[in-house]
């Protein structure tokens, strides 16, 4: 009932058609080959990548991962061998899986970002899109995150062009200026949004009376920030209706994307569901697919008209 024959998978995001609406989502998936032995990466609309800085990166100190109701903390604090080593180790083997890719960026400066997607220029064609974690301390501002910050947010997203391809600006909800920025990454060349990263949080062990994770607070990931993902969305969507988004937060069934796409959202991500269940992205892509039929739908492009 839900393959291709019955329905259109295939949706738009800026000028890059994709096959499917469900990609993983950053750090959630690996570099993407490690999925590879659990569902067909071909199928879906893309994998993106951990996000990879134009240096290796150590990342922060153990523990890295603390499970909370209905979700995650992390701190792992961007741990990676940078884009030149997955350039020459990596991207081959993912692209032979039939993936197709979208190579997510991170930096610790402006400067940072440019010189990573100077590097991307290189990338193979199956990377279609760059996607700019914004959600980074700035050192040039004291430890500032990028994306709470408008002009600084543009200033990334404008450094990054030698890339080549369509960027996204991967948004945080951490702030009460997501629609500002979200324009101002638009003006400075960003195709699309996406929306969002995860939320801060901090938890305390009971025995030792300390922050759990060994950098102290962390990012609040899974089911618990989905309404929030989903208002993130949907102002962004009310305030910039043109400007394309990819909805992430919390989605763990089929009407967890439905609820996105309603938002605004043309394409969306798994992942936190993945930790729990490496074939998440697939069985929600089908479940998706399923409630677009019983909804008479033949395209999947076609759920937010119905908004």
């Amino acid at each position: 009932m839900t393959d291709r024959g019955v329905i259109d998978l295939g949706v738009t995001v800026g000028s890059i058609d994709l096959a499917a609406p469900v990609m993983t989502a950053s750090g959630t998936a690996g570099y993407g080959t490690e999925l590879a032995g659990y569902l067909d990466l071909g199928a879906l609309g893309a994998v993106v990548t951990k996000s990879l800085a134009p240096y290796e990166w150590p990342g922060n100190p153990a523990p890295r991962l603390h499970p909370t109701p209905q979700g995650m903390m992390n701190a792992v604090g961007l741990q990676g061998p940078g884009v030149q080593y997955w350039l020459d180790h990596v991207a081959d083997d993912l692209v032979a899986t039939g993936a197709t890719v979208v190579v997510s960026i991170w930096g610790r400066s402006v400067d940072d970002y440019a010189q990573a997607a100077e590097l991307l220029a290189a990338a193979p064609p199956a990377v279609v899109a760059v996607e700019v974690n914004l959600s980074c301390p700035n050192l040039e501002g004291r430890g500032s995150i990028f994306a709470h910050d408008v002009a600084l947010s543009a200033e990334v997203v404008a450094a990054t062009e030698a890339c080549g391809r369509p960027r996204w600006a991967k948004l945080s909800a951490n702030t009460d200026r997501i629609v500002e920025v979200a324009g101002a990454v638009a003006e400075a060349g960003a195709e699309a949004v996406t929306c969002i990263n995860t939320l801060l949080g901090l938890a305390y062990d009971p025995a030792t009376l300390a922050p759990t994770l060994g950098a102290g607070g962390g990012g609040l990931s899974g089911r618990a920030i989905h309404p929030v993902a989903v208002r993130a969305v949907h102002d962004v969507h009310r305030a910039l209706p043109e400007l394309a988004i990819v909805g992430v937060g919390g989605v763990a069934s089929g009407w967890d994307a439905v609820e996105l796409l309603l938002a605004g959202a043309s394409a969306v991500q798994v992942g936190t569901a993945s930790f729990a269940d490496p074939r998440a992205a697939q069985r929600i892509q089908t479940e998706l697919a399923e409630w677009a039929v019983s909804r008479g739908l033949t395209r999947i492009a076609d759920v937010g008209a119905l908004a």
